[in-house]
């Protein structure tokens, strides 16, 4: 399901179908009560009466009911930032959406640079994160992505210059969207996408690309309990534990996860990251902090 303007476009079959809420769904003080993505009961009136559970929603843009989110970077021109990268990875987690990497422009570097990047994007695996590397200008790994993502429906998120919408006019055909070009000066991509849609793909399923899906804040994170959840790699085997029942894995004596990154068993660079969104949701978010 589409929204554009306030008008519901309701995929049943072949058909599509102009559709406005009913009742209490057309709530205007919740702006989640009916999104794209959506799965809807229609009357014949072509009213939407019911809105079904949804296996996931993301805030910023509304979209609900994505099987992966690609996050995109590019090769170069812009380098990967792997802060916002992570950030992007924690978004994807808590929202309950399995990520996909993409790293785009590739062949703008040589064979050294990518295969320093891949050891820099090694940590992925070890979280069970798919990582494709492709070139839209060449048409290099695409299809290795196509066949990954048949019959799924996908998110687009990342920042802008780094080929979102090339890609996208490669997976679907229904509209061309726009592709920007990069700020030389600023090497940053110029914003060209408004509104999140479903377009169907050439290989079933969905892309969708969301534009909201892109910065660097961090989700609603409650309280530590719930940062560590987001962190797979912090899982410890059962009968294992740290010193202290309640480390963070900070400063404490004796914390079984900072053993790990010094044995490189747990990636320097997401721990590192782990470090920093603890420290900002400490002095940011979380009140009363020694209750955590």
């Amino acid at each position: 399901m589409n929204k554009i303007q306030g008008f519901y476009y309701v995929k049943s079959g072949n058909e599509v179908y102009e559709c406005k809420l009913r009742g209490i769904l057309k709530r205007k003080d919740k702006k989640d009560n009916c999104v794209v993505g959506d799965i809807v009961e229609i009357s014949e009136d072509n009213s939407i009466v019911e809105v079904y559970p949804r296996k996931n929603m993301i805030n910023r843009p509304l979209v609900s009911n994505i099987d992966y989110l690609v996050i995109q970077f590019a090769g170069k021109d812009p380098d990967v930032d792997l802060d916002r990268l992570n950030t992007l990875i924690l978004n994807s987690i808590y929202y309950k959406i399995d990520p996909i990497v993409i790293i785009n422009k590739i062949d703008l570097l040589t064979e050294e640079e990518i295969s320093s990047l891949k050891e820099k994007l090694s940590y992925l695996e070890k979280i069970d994160i798919p990582l494709f590397f492709v070139s839209t200008y060449k048409d290099i790994g695409v299809q290795d992505v196509i066949n990954f993502i048949t019959g799924k429906t996908v998110a687009f998120g990342g920042p802008s210059g780094v080929g979102k919408s090339s890609i996208l006019n490669l997976l679907q055909n229904e509209e061309k969207l726009v592709v920007g070009e990069t700020s030389k000066r600023l090497r940053a991509g110029k914003h060209t996408t408004r509104d999140s849609k479903f377009i169907p793909s050439i290989c079933g399923g969905y892309v969708i690309d969301t534009p909201g899906f892109s910065s660097i804040e961090l989700p609603p994170i409650k309280d530590f309990a719930e940062l560590i959840s987001l962190f797979k790699e912090f899982y410890i085997n059962e009968g294992e534990h740290c010193k202290f029942l309640n480390c963070h894995h900070i400063s404490e004596p004796g914390c079984l996860i900072k053993d790990l990154v010094e044995k490189e068993k747990i990636s320097k660079i997401r721990y590192d990251f782990y470090k920093k969104v603890y420290e900002k949701l400490k002095i940011e978010r979380w009140n009363n902090y020694e209750k955590y």
